[in-house]
C-alpha cells in the first residue's frame, strides 16, 4: 500500500514539474480537459463497486464482447478490491448519457466559450463530483492525448487533500472510485493489443476485474510513469478500442 503523505505529494509535485508537457494543436477537434485527483481510501469503506451485484455473466459478456485481445472470460467488469491507501478518483459514467455510456472516465469535460483548460476541469470537478478545487490543489499536467471522438484532452492531476468526499452528480455519473496507485504497478500492467482497424497498439490497464482503455488508460499509465516513476514516457501513440471511437 502507497501512503497518503506529504512524501508522496513532494514526489509526484516534483515529476510533474520536470515532465515537458507535449500539447497538440486542435485540427479541428474541440478542447477538453480531465482531472486526475489524487485522494486517500480505505479498502473497506471505499472498496466496494456497486455494479457487482449486477453484474450477472449475461450482462458482464455483453459489456466485455467488444473488448479486443480477449473473450472475457478473465474479466468481472467490476473495479471491487481496487482500494487501500493513495488513490485516484476514476467514474463510471451515467448509463442514460448520449456518449460513452457506463465506461470509465476521469471528471472533466468540453471548455465552455472563454474558458482555460484548467478553468474548465475545475468547474468540471464541482459539477460531477462536487469537489471545489484551486490551483492550491494542482500538481501538475500530463500531455494531451487526441481522441478518436474528436477532442483534444489535457489532463491535470490535483491532489484533493485527505478529508476529500466525492458526490457523484446522478445526471452524469453513476458512482465514484478510489483506485489505489498502487494497483497500477500489477506485473501484467500494461496490455497491449494489436487491432486490425489501426497500426497504432491499443492500451489496456488491468484495474480490479475490468481493463481501462484509452484516453482515460492512456492518461493512467502515464500518471504512473511520469508523476509516480519520474520516468519520460509519451502515450498520445496508443490507440482506443473501436468502441471508444464515436
Amino acid at each position: 500500500m502507497i501512503a497518503y503523505d506529504d512524501r508522496l505529494r513532494a514526489r509526484l509535485a516534483a515529476n510533474l514539474d520536470a515532465h515537458e508537457v507535449r500539447a497538440h494543436l486542435d485540427d479541428g477537434r474541440r478542447r477538453a480537459a480531465v482531472a486526475m485527483v489524487i485522494v486517500d481510501s480505505d479498502a473497506d469503506l471505499h472498496g466496494e463497486d456497486p455494479a457487482e451485484r449486477l453484474m450477472t455473466g449475461q450482462v458482464r459478456q455483453q459489456m466485455l464482447e467488444s473488448v479486443p485481445g480477449t473473450h472475457g472470460d478473465e474479466l468481472t467488469g467490476t473495479i471491487s478490491g481496487t482500494a487501500g491507501g493513495a488513490a485516484f478518483l476514476l467514474t463510471r459514467r451515467a448509463s442514460r448519457m448520449n456518449n460513452h455510456p457506463g465506461q470509465w472516465a476521469f471528471p472533466g469535460g468540453r471548455l465552455d466559450d472563454g474558458e482555460t483548460p484548467l478553468e474548465a476541469v475545475i468547474r468540471e470537478c464541482e459539477e460531477e463530483i462536487g469537489l471545489t478545487l484551486t490551483t492550491d490543489h494542482l500538481l501538475g499536467q500530463l500531455d494531451d492525448y487526441p481522441t478518436r471522438s474528436g477532442y483534444v484532452m489535457t489532463p491535470f492531476v490535483f491532489w484533493a487533500g485527505a478529508h476529500a468526499e466525492p458526490v457523484p452528480n446522478p445526471g452524469e455519473v453513476d458512482s465514484v472510485h478510489r483506485i489505489a496507485i498502487s494497483e497500477l504497478l500489477r506485473e501484467d500492467s500494461p496490455r497491449l493489443v494489436e487491432i486490425p482497424e489501426s497500426d497504432r497498439p491499443v492500451i489496456q490497464l488491468p484495474i480490479g476485474g475490468d481493463l481501462i482503455h484509452a484516453p482515460t488508460g492512456a492518461v493512467i499509465y502515464q500518471f504512473r510513469r511520469v508523476a509516480y516513476e519520474g520516468t519520460l514516457h509519451r502515450v498520445d501513440e496508443y490507440e482506443q478500442p473501436v468502441f471508444a471511437w464515436r
